[in-house]
């Protein structure tokens, strides 16, 4: 993880169960005498990433239906922290507002670079209900002032409609949807959850989120060209584009895409969470003197 990231050690369940009591009757010592508790049990996991939020990033509330998707927020914050700092380094670290794609119902990436950068955000998404959701808790935690969500009405769009003529965005941030389908989906989530020696039918349901979160017609990598293209249309109203990418072999098509776009740079950010590797890759349209020029009228 990055060295930023305040989940690098193992977790201190005293501290945690202390912070929020609702996650201590899951909480047990395994065979190596550890605290820990059983990540294939919905209810569980959800508590924990309660109890982190409240206690690292006072986040009070954060309640929403068993149908979504509950995100880690060990690895949800190291792409955070991966993209603050792309942004150092290109000296964008004032007034920073970012546009995150498919925001959710758990609203999660705003709340956390509000909480660790003090970053203002415009969250996205095509559903209404998710949207309903993640602004009750924006209100709940009296957030209202620095998080702002915008619906997504084409689902053949990602920017356009969201992005309107008067908006700059120091960056946008994307989890795009992997398979390329509800169905694909399902089977993954069945996969996962035999390794872990649990089949029950509402285990696979909690785990799979809804078919708008998992799923996009041709999975991730039509989703990412996707979003390349109109990016291409936004090109001086967002200084850094960047997405995560779970398939390595989507990389190399995306950066012959941004070349034949015009992408004046391209930058693949490594992400190691234990045993699992993923990456961020970061583009811009902006020239040097553009860059410059950024800078100078954001600072």
């Amino acid at each position: 993880m990055h060295r930023n990231n305040l989940h690098n050690k193992k977790y201190d369940f005293d501290v945690l169960t202390e912070a929020f009591e609702e996650l201590e009757p899951f909480v047990f010592e395994n065979e190596y005498r550890t605290q820990t508790i059983d990540f294939a049990i919905p209810d569980a996991v959800k508590a924990l990433n309660k109890a982190l939020l409240l206690s690292h990033y006072n986040i009070s509330f954060w309640e929403f239906p068993d149908k979504n998707l509950c995100p880690p927020i060990p690895s949800r914050v190291d792409y955070i922290h991966h993209l603050a700092e792309l942004l150092q380094r290109s000296q964008l670290d004032s007034d920073t507002r970012i546009l995150d794609i498919g925001t959710g119902a758990t609203c999660i990436y705003p709340l956390l670079g509000q909480s660790v950068y003090n970053w203002s955000f415009v969250g996205s998404d095509i559903e209404v209900e998710s949207l309903q959701t993640a602004q009750k808790i924006i209100d709940k935690n009296e957030l209202n002032s620095c998080i702002e969500l915008r619906t997504q009405n084409n689902a053949m769009h990602i920017l356009k409609g969201i992005i309107k003529p008067s908006d700059t965005f120091t960056a946008s941030m994307c989890n795009p949807p992997f398979f390329r389908s509800e169905e694909e989906a399902i089977e993954a989530t069945k996969t996962k959850l035999k390794g872990l020696d649990r089949q029950n039918e509402k285990l696979v349901r909690n785990f799979s989120g809804t078919s708008k979160e998992l799923s996009y017609k041709g999975g991730e990598k039509a989703f990412l060209h996707n979003y390349l293209y109109e990016s291409s249309q936004f090109k001086q109203q967002c200084f850094w584009f960047t997405s995560l990418v779970s398939n390595i072999g989507n990389v190399k098509s995306m950066q012959a895409s941004l070349q034949k776009l015009g992408a004046t740079e391209i930058r693949v950010l490594d992400m190691i969470q234990g045993n699992k590797v993923s990456r961020v890759v970061a583009w811009t349209f902006l020239t040097k003197t553009e860059q410059n020029e950024w800078n100078k009228k954001h600072k």
